[in-house]
């Protein structure tokens, strides 16, 4: 009777407790030339696109939390997850919604960088904004967000890397002048520089980032998913669907890596389980950022060509070697 009620506690205890681990592996694909619910998932209004074939496909990973101690095990078991501890993923008093909507947040910055990318590397005109403007800074209740900055300190501004250099000789108290558009308007205002903590120069208050300067509209209407690995594989759609010819060769490619602005893509995480999702999705080729080839060409499953890329530039060179019998830089 005492061993059935003990085989009875630790039942209850392997179902019930929950262990300080989340569950990782093997997330949903999404081919970013096709549709999901109906709807594109990559879409340009207002200009000529041309027929795309094969898949270009995102690659995700499942974060389970919440687990049990026997559905640890379970997983654990299995081979297609792995356990890692609770607090890589969620600090110390976070919600799961607080995480929940930084990585949304991270999928919506990859996707307008992955969009400023694909449209500078076809040549498109960009232009710089205001992304932020700091409360109680200089540019406070000058800027708005989404103002077009058109000159710093009497120094054009082209590229949002233009901004800091046109203060670079500048101190707190500093007057400068700002040129900018606001709704359409070109205006011109004088503001006081300010400071901030671990910088010498006048603090002007502004996130300068590069937009496409285009008469045409990029949807991506994809939901529920977070993080920012997508980035290369939505600005190779755009690049597709804006010029003849399928990229892919029609055939079906995967991949994964956040991207910014200017093309260069940069390492992400968990990138065996997204190449076992790729693979049992009929993927034959995987492009790599640069930064997770070792671990990649570890965990690489058979049949999964690894192509290594370190910019949206070296991923179209590479597809478009390989659709014509070439090679491509391997992991």
């Amino acid at each position: 009777m005492v061993s059935l009620f003990l085989v009875l506690a630790l039942g209850l205890l392997g179902g019930f407790a929950r262990v300080p681990y989340v569950a990782l592996g093997p997330g949903p694909t999404y081919d970013t030339l096709g549709q999901v619910n109906g709807a594109d998932v990559v879409s340009v209004d207002g200009q000529e696109t041309f027929p795309t074939g094969g898949r270009l496909t995102m690659t995700t990973v499942s974060l389970t939390d919440d687990v049990s101690l026997f559905g640890a095990l379970g997983l654990w078991v299995s081979g297609r997850y792995a356990l890692a501890p609770r607090e890589e993923f969620f600090r110390p008093g976070e919600s799961e919604d607080q995480v929940r909507d930084q990585n949304v947040k991270a999928f919506q910055d990859s996707q307008t960088s992955a969009e400023v990318a694909a449209l500078r590397f076809l040549d498109y005109p960009v232009k710089v904004v205001a992304a932020e403007v700091t409360d109680d800074s200089a540019a406070d209740g000058v800027l708005a967000p989404n103002d077009r900055l058109l000159e710093v300190n009497g120094r054009q501004v082209a590229t949002a890397d233009d901004v800091r250099p046109a203060l670079e000789a500048t101190k707190p108290g500093d007057r400068i002048a700002l040129t900018f558009e606001h709704e359409g308007q070109r205006k011109t205002a004088t503001v006081t520089l300010g400071t901030t903590p671990g910088r010498e120069t006048g603090f002007l208050g502004v996130l300068p980032l590069d937009r496409a300067d285009v008469p045409f509209e990029i949807k991506i209407g994809l939901t529920d998913v977070g993080g920012p690995s997508a980035g290369l594989l939505f600005a190779l759609a755009i690049v597709d669907k804006l010029t003849p010819g399928e990229l892919n060769g029609g055939q079906s490619v995967a991949g994964t890596g956040e991207i910014n602005d200017k093309g260069e893509v940069g390492r992400i995480g968990g990138i065996g389980f997204k190449m076992v999702a790729a693979r049992e999705g009929g993927a034959t080729v995987f492009l790599v950022p640069a930064g997770n080839c070792d671990e990649a060409r570890q965990q690489a499953p058979e049949g999964l060509r690894l192509v290594r890329v370190e910019t949206l530039a070296d991923a179209v060179s590479s597809l478009e070697s390989l659709n014509k019998g070439g090679d491509a830089p391997a992991c």
